[in-house]
């Protein structure tokens, strides 16, 4: 295998360009998913009957950690016959609309595909050549075509990385910076964003609120009251002192 030495200049025109484009890029994309996400308002109804099936979900989860009553009380408020909120709210399903999936899965292809296409186009014909860094670790003949595309040279060492794979590095392993600087719940990353976008059909199906609503009612129906806080105080006193000989002492005491 040929030892090369890298010169400096590349570092400075290429190594460290590639890095920077590649996170612009990324942040542009977020601020550019955040403004179009945000002209989709949300009715009051969808948010109300969404906040409304997490109320009754973790109250089957959770409603061992209450009294009798609070458990039968907010069951009540959510089943009963006649006043309960899944039996007097009346929704209709939601239609379909094929041409907003249609502008979403656009627009999903606009923000994170095509970018990534001009981007990896431009750097492969601005930085065509070019030898960036070198792994810290031997690699074996496998790893040449993903770790040095646009540079075919037989008898270079696999673990030099050409500018062009160096690009697409940084597109998928730039997730922690992203989280680092824009939060957790950012839409720079690239691969985040291609799981949306082979997800986005399921999610842009409209759910029929009718069903979901005697899915939940049923579910909370049938649920029954196990009190979790059933002799704490005892269990409480049995951890500090050891033993029901040592509570008995020290209630007397």
């Amino acid at each position: 295998m040929t030892e090369l030495l890298i010169d400096p200049n590349i570092r400075v025109w290429v190594f460290l360009p590639i890095v920077l484009i590649t996170f612009f890029v990324g942040v542009i994309r977020h601020y550019v998913s955040v403004l179009i996400s945000s002209q989709k308002k949300a009715e009051i109804t969808q948010i109300q009957d969404s906040q409304a099936m997490i109320r009754a979900r973790l109250l089957r989860e959770n409603g061992k950690y209450l009294t009798p009553h609070s458990f039968a009380m907010r069951k009540n408020f959510f089943n009963h016959e006649e006043t309960g909120y899944f039996k007097t709210q009346k929704r209709a399903p939601v239609a379909q609309n094929s041409t907003a999936m249609l502008t979403d899965m656009v627009k999903g292809n606009f923000i994170n595909v095509l970018p990534m296409v001009i981007i990896g186009g431009w750097i492969n014909w601005m930085f065509s050549g070019f030898v960036t860094t070198k792994v810290p670790f031997p690699l074996t003949l496998r790893f040449k075509p993903m770790l040095q595309r646009g540079v075919e040279l037989a008898s270079l060492d696999a673990a030099w990385v050409s500018s062009a794979s160096w690009y697409f590095l940084n597109v998928f392993g730039l997730r922690s910076i992203y989280t680092l600087v824009l939060g957790e719940n950012n839409q720079a990353d690239q691969t985040q964003a291609q799981a949306d976008a082979m997800t986005g059909a399921a999610m842009t199906m409209p759910q029929d609120p009718k069903a979901a609503f005697k899915a939940e009612w049923e579910a909370l129906e049938i649920t029954e009251y196990h009190s979790a806080l059933k002799n704490v105080e005892k269990d409480m006193l049995h951890h500090a002192f050891g033993s029901d000989v040592s509570i008995e002492n020290s209630i007397r005491q």
